[in-house]
């Protein structure tokens, strides 16, 4: 399993480079602590290979500016901004790019990325079809469970996103006690005092359900009966009560790994050599096919000439 801390990804947006080297840090504390484990996965950062930007500029070069337009997540980011940035507009040959690099063959994906993956799985078959084979087609790997489709605290009709607008709207691991009870207070539920669950027309409450469940193992069924006496404004207390307890031992060994910031950096520059060794032949194998690299007959002739 190859896992990538996806810096190149977040300036996409403006990002404070303070704030974003540290998010970096965080972000690698964060999985090494839910049980990442460096020594059977190789988790490096983007930046650190420089495969990821050069197959998406090959990749860019086969790809029209018209196939990007019309997917419906530039739409959504650029919906808001003034001037679009180009790296928000090709973001997706860059995503593209960190699949293929590695001739990857399943990858997990969120429901809002299955154009995202297309897209990847055209770029594949179009670079077989114009140079020869060189990509396998990638397949989406997409979970089952509700609990890969939380929503937002603040608007149940989307998902919980990182890249949403309001803070308020979803639960980091590093959120404060006091943090996530805010949130969850403030959370939109309904105007019914009965907590129930019913996700097309009561979608917030259900969601804190679905986050009680998922936090406490205990069924949907369960949480009803258990919160059946309370109204919403008290059920929210529980709910922040069972999101606290579940996260706390996580955050425990995040500040464990964030005390030792040598560590994770040893972990991102191992993990980036490992996939530079991966990502380079296939950037060697791609540059022969388009023309970029002599060929063996080529490079041996230059070799005679040299002499």
């Amino acid at each position: 399993m190859i896992l990538s801390v996806v810096d190149l990804h977040s300036i996409t947006l403006p990002q404070d480079p303070s704030t974003l080297s540290d998010n970096i840090m965080e972000m690698t504390a964060t999985l090494l602590a839910c049980g990442v484990d460096p020594s059977k996965v190789i988790l490096f950062q983007q930046s650190m290979v420089p495969a990821h930007t050069h197959l998406t500029w090959c990749l860019g070069c086969i790809c029209t500016m018209a196939r990007l337009a019309h997917l419906p997540t530039y739409k959504e980011k650029s919906a808001n901004l003034k001037d679009v940035p180009l790296g928000l507009y090709v973001y997706p040959v860059l995503q593209a790019a960190d699949i293929l690099a590695y001739k990857a063959t399943h990858v997990p994906v969120g429901e809002d990325q299955t154009q995202n993956i297309e897209l990847t799985q055209d770029l594949a078959r179009m670079v077989n079809k114009r140079f020869g084979d060189t990509f396998p087609i990638p397949q989406a790997i997409y979970t089952s469970s509700e609990y890969a489709r939380l929503k937002s605290l603040r608007d149940p009709a989307k998902k919980m996103s990182k890249s949403d607008s309001d803070p308020k709207s979803r639960i980091h691991l590093v959120d404060s006690p006091d943090e996530i009870l805010k949130k969850i207070k403030k959370s939109v539920t309904d105007f019914t005092a009965e907590v129930g669950y019913d996700p097309e027309s009561r979608p917030g409450v259900s969601n804190l359900i679905s986050i009680h469940s998922f936090m406490t193992g205990k069924s949907v069924d369960e949480i009803c009966e258990e919160a059946r006496t309370m109204n919403t404004g008290q059920y929210k207390l529980q709910v922040a009560e069972a999101v606290i307890a579940h996260v706390q031992p996580i955050q425990r060994k995040i500040n464990d790994y964030l005390d030792n910031p040598e560590y994770l950096l040893n972990v991102l520059k191992t993990g980036a050599h490992k996939a530079t060794e991966i990502a380079e032949n296939t950037i060697e194998e791609v540059k022969v096919k388009m023309g970029l690299q002599f060929r063996k007959k080529y490079a041996q002739t230059q070799q005679r000439t040299n002499k």
